[in-house]
């Protein structure tokens, strides 16, 4: 559980640096695309799986619909895209490397989801607080201003998580990491109803791609 609080600290200290250094839309897809893969291949490697054909393909599928969906490719080349590049690999690394992690403690070592979250949190909330406590004023006027929508992260956050290691603990990595970043897919989506974004076709190709890679999970 520590190891998963550390790797998740680290994971929102490259993604927060990588947002900094960049633009969202190539840090986010890098992380997020590089994260179910690296999961995918340390699986095959660590814990023996042997994914069918099918499950792969509907993989690469939901891999390829997060690209599409939040990616634009010439944003690679431009000046500055360096430091943004590598810490979304980075963040991408952590991803595969909690995933894979969590996967032995629910699976493995038989510790209930709802625990393993619980000490999770404690043991992030104990690595924080030294940073927290030089920044309390800004604590007051975050937790002031933000009160109800800090709730519904503690909340659905945590609810989420149990819900990806409870899959973990009865279903292979290979199947459980790229079938979880579906909801990127369900967040662009209301962010397009509700911000009225545009850019209908790139979306629609990158939710075919989605719905169809989670469909070969399961068939495989």
């Amino acid at each position: 559980m520590f190891v998963n609080a550390a790797l998740n600290v680290a994971y929102g200290i490259f993604l927060l640096r990588g947002y900094r250094a960049g633009d969202l839309s190539v840090v986010y897809p890098l992380a997020r695309g590089t994260g179910p893969m690296l999961s995918l291949v340390g699986a095959v490697v660590l814990f023996g799986e042997r994914p069918t054909p099918l499950a792969i393909a509907g993989a690469v599928a939901i891999v390829a619909g997060i690209f599409a969906l939040t990616g634009d490719p010439r944003k690679l080349r431009a000046r500055g895209a360096g430091a943004a590049v590598g810490y979304a690999l980075l963040t991408g690394l952590t991803i595969g490397a909690y995933t894979l992690w969590d996967k032995r403690g629910v699976s493995a070592l038989l510790i209930p989801p709802v625990f393993y979250e619980w000490g999770a949190n404690v043991f992030r909330s104990l690595i924080l607080t030294p940073l927290v406590l030089p920044r309390w004023a800004e604590v007051r006027a975050e937790w002031q201003r933000d009160r109800s929508a800090i709730f519904a992260v503690a909340a659905l956050s945590p609810l989420a998580y149990i819900l990806v290691l409870t899959a973990l603990a009865i279903s292979p990595v290979s199947y459980v990491a790229p079938a979880r970043e579906i909801g990127i897919l369900l967040g662009v989506l209301i962010g397009a109803r509700a911000l009225a974004e545009a850019d209908i076709g790139r979306r629609s190709i990158a939710a075919v791609l989605m719905v169809g890679g989670v469909i070969a999970l399961a068939l495989g």
